[in-house]
């Protein structure tokens, strides 16, 4: 078996290169522009957009095509742009991968994935690790509506103990004419409890003859380096990790070795508050970042009370008063 590659070594998918070998995962509601020209800022080589419904852009839905397909600049001068869609039928999904196409985009990543029972019930996300037919369907259909390459991002299964995903990925490969699979070994029952099958991904890693990119389980950089090293796998996909973390894409790429300070932590927190604002306004912002808050506080080890002020505040500038109050925490560069 050949050295595994170090994970600053480019790659592609079809003709698209990638800088590196570190990629930030679709973040469901929270992968917007500004949460990827993070993750690219700290080194990031690709980061795949949250998942866009691809009814909503087939009609046209204002917000949809305003906000979720929106391309920064500076998000496009760090590397290539994917954006994520789900769906189940075939003639919407071409419709919409045209249109994502349009927009600017490098790559289409498909969800056939997603737990959660809203998606499953109308037959997209984890529900087409069941109907392999529909799922080929659907990934030619957005290879051929775009024009891009596809990557399908993808569980091992539906239950604990299937691998109904590690065959399915073949036949996306093979049949649908798919670039590359982001596999996470675990089934989508359990969500992102339980141990991620790494032997599995290994395996696919070994048969499948396209890029394999590996998620789950990968919370820090030395689980994600172990974990890549261990399966062979042509990148790594970071999710929860990432969250409040963009110095992990750094540790990762051998550019940082310590944790970040807290002033670089309360730096990092105004910027993506900023974003917030430009992204959505000051209002929707207000709210939109309650959930941004905890990842960062908690890496700064703030109290419970803080954290409960911050989540009842109603404007940007509510909270920077609060984090300004911060006596015990420098102020942000």
């Amino acid at each position: 078996m050949s050295a595994t590659p170090e994970l600053t070594t480019p790659w592609s998918v079809g003709p698209v290169a990638i800088p590196n070998r570190v990629v930030l995962a679709p973040l469901a509601g929270i992968g917007n522009w500004f949460v990827r020209l993070q993750a690219k800022r700290y080194g990031a080589g690709l980061a795949v957009s949250e998942m866009v419904s691809s009814f909503a852009i087939h009609h046209r839905n204002d917000k949809t095509l305003r906000e979720l397909l929106r391309i920064h600049p500076g998000e496009r001068a760090r590397g290539p742009v994917s954006i994520q869609l789900f769906g189940q039928d075939p003639d919407v999904m071409r419709s919409a991968a045209a249109t994502v196409a349009e927009r600017g985009a490098d790559l289409i990543d498909l969800n056939m994935g997603c737990p959660v029972p809203k998606v499953c019930k109308t037959g997209a996300g984890a529900a087409l690790i069941k109907d392999p037919d529909t799922a080929v369907a659907v990934a030619r259909a957005a290879r051929e509506g775009s024009g891009l390459p596809v990557t399908v991002k993808l569980r091992s299964g539906q239950r604990p103990g299937e691998t109904d995903g590690y065959e399915l990925a073949h036949r996306l490969v093979y049949d649908a004419g798919v670039s590359a699979i982001a596999f996470h070994p675990r089934s989508a029952a359990v969500h992102h409890k339980g141990t991620p099958d790494y032997d599995l991904a290994a395996r696919l890693v070994q048969s499948l003859g396209a890029p394999v990119i590996l998620s789950g389980g990968l919370s820090t950089a030395e689980a994600a380096t172990t974990a890549y090293e261990r399966t062979g796998a042509t990148a790594v996909m970071l999710a929860r990790g990432a969250l409040g973390n963009p110095w992990i894409f750094e540790q990762l790429l051998g550019r940082r070795a310590l944790e970040p300070t807290d002033a670089e932590i309360l730096a990092e927190l105004e910027w993506v508050m900023e974003r917030a604002v430009e992204h959505l306004g000051s209002d929707r912002a207000g709210r939109y970042l309650r959930k941004f808050y905890p990842w960062y506080l908690d890496r700064l080890g703030a109290s419970k009370a803080v954290n409960q002020a911050m989540q009842a505040t109603a404007t940007v500038d509510d909270a920077r008063a609060i984090l300004e109050g911060l006596t015990n925490l420098p102020a942000a560069a």
